[in-house]
């Protein structure tokens, strides 16, 4: 691997550096985006089981913010229950928003990376192709100079084509994973209004 990285010249660090950032966040993401962990399954019935028997006590609110995003969602609107419907439904949109926020932290940073790393890798196949017509002089082309510049432009385009394809696959991923939680997330919310609200049992 080593010799691999000294072959491909000063310009593949920065591909080196693209694809740990690459890792690092998907790795984060995985962790952070689990279903049940932003959307735990029994959250609504006991959010509901837990009003009708407290009410919106302070310690009820604190307990759903700190349970999971979606209880964070609960936790606005729990805590406007004595407000109209349009109150309570509002508060939770605007808590949803910095929900997902949350949720697509990072997600830019994977895109621009699933960008850029093709074109750090066309950067440093033209320093090969620098490498090469600096090879060419008087006396006819340095074979060492011309391999070496043309181990430069082929492992720094492999490179950046290796890190651009997971980055683009793992963007592409969690943004529809964001948006599939979010619309859940949505339709929770407004059972939640409507049951608190008595429109549902």
């Amino acid at each position: 691997m080593l010799s691999i990285i000294q072959a491909a010249g000063w310009t593949i660090w920065f591909i080196i550096l693209c694809s740990v950032i690459c890792f690092a966040i998907i790795g984060e993401r995985f962790w952070t985006l689990r279903r049940k962990t932003v959307l735990p399954p029994n959250l609504f019935v006991d959010t509901v089981e837990a009003f009708r028997l407290q009410g919106a006590t302070p310690e009820l609110l604190e307990k759903l913010r700190a349970n999971s995003l979606l209880g964070r969602v609960f936790a606005a609107g729990v805590a406007n229950v004595k407000s109209s419907r349009e109150v309570m439904k509002e508060s939770m949109e605007e808590a949803g928003r910095a929900v997902m926020v949350d949720m697509e932290r990072f997600l830019t940073g994977l895109g621009t990376i699933a960008t850029v790393a093709p074109l750090l890798g066309l950067f440093g196949t033209v320093i090969g192709m620098i490498d090469i017509f600096g090879a060419s002089g008087p006396q006819g082309q340095n074979p060492a100079q011309l391999a070496l510049g043309i181990s430069v432009a082929l492992y720094n385009t492999a490179a950046g084509i290796a890190v651009a394809v997971p980055a683009l696959i793992f963007y592409r991923h969690f943004r529809g994973k964001v948006d599939v939680m979010v619309i859940d997330m949505e339709q929770q919310g407004i059972k939640l209004v409507e049951t608190l609200h008595g429109e549902r049992k």
